[in-house]
């Protein structure tokens, strides 16, 4: 059974974290938009609106090519907003994919700003994130509706890798 298992949350939230640990663990492809962006504008095209577009657009295309090789795959992205929920919601349907989306938050507000503070992710042409990012964002951000996993980065990873893999291998078309 084919899956599009999409990561969402803040900066910070240890999204990436979990799902760098579900592609070792799963052996899946990994598509991750911001150092896709971060390609994008060291082509030389200026950081906007539309390379933020773009890398969604190439992680949904290089997505869609694992799938059509029948690869399930994992998708590394805020996920901010209802568009880029309709775009993994639409690839699923595509390729008749199961869609397994996991959401990442850290309740503990100091950790969450001490992981932001302390992290340097060096990608060409977009700023570190500070704290207060993180707290415009989460003012912006609308929640995935229906059913996903929601993981509490404040516990141990392997822990919710754990609790993601079984809510992936558990997943029904």
């Amino acid at each position: 059974m084919l899956k599009v298992i999409a990561l969402a949350g803040l900066q910070g939230s240890g999204k990436s974290t979990v799902a760098e640990a579900l592609a070792s663990k799963l052996h899946l492809p990994i598509f991750s938009v911001d150092p896709i962006e971060a390609s994008i504008i060291k082509s030389g095209i200026k950081k906007s609106f539309e390379t933020g577009l773009a890398a969604y657009l190439v992680a949904d295309t290089l997505a869609d090519e694992q799938l059509k090789f029948s690869q399930s795959v994992i998708i590394d992205a805020a996920n901010y907003h209802p568009e880029a929920h309709n775009m993994w919601e639409k690839l699923a349907m595509k390729r008749n994919a199961t869609l397994i989306k996991i959401e990442c938050i850290c309740s503990n507000k100091e950790l969450h700003e001490q992981r932001i503070n302390k992290r340097t992710r060096n990608l060409h042409g977009i700023d570190e994130i500070t704290w207060k990012n993180v707290q415009k964002r989460q003012k912006e951000s609308k929640s995935w509706g229906g059913e996903k996993l929601l993981l509490d980065t404040a516990k141990g990873l392997d822990e919710n890798v754990a609790l993601a893999i079984k809510y992936i291998q558990a997943a029904r078309q």
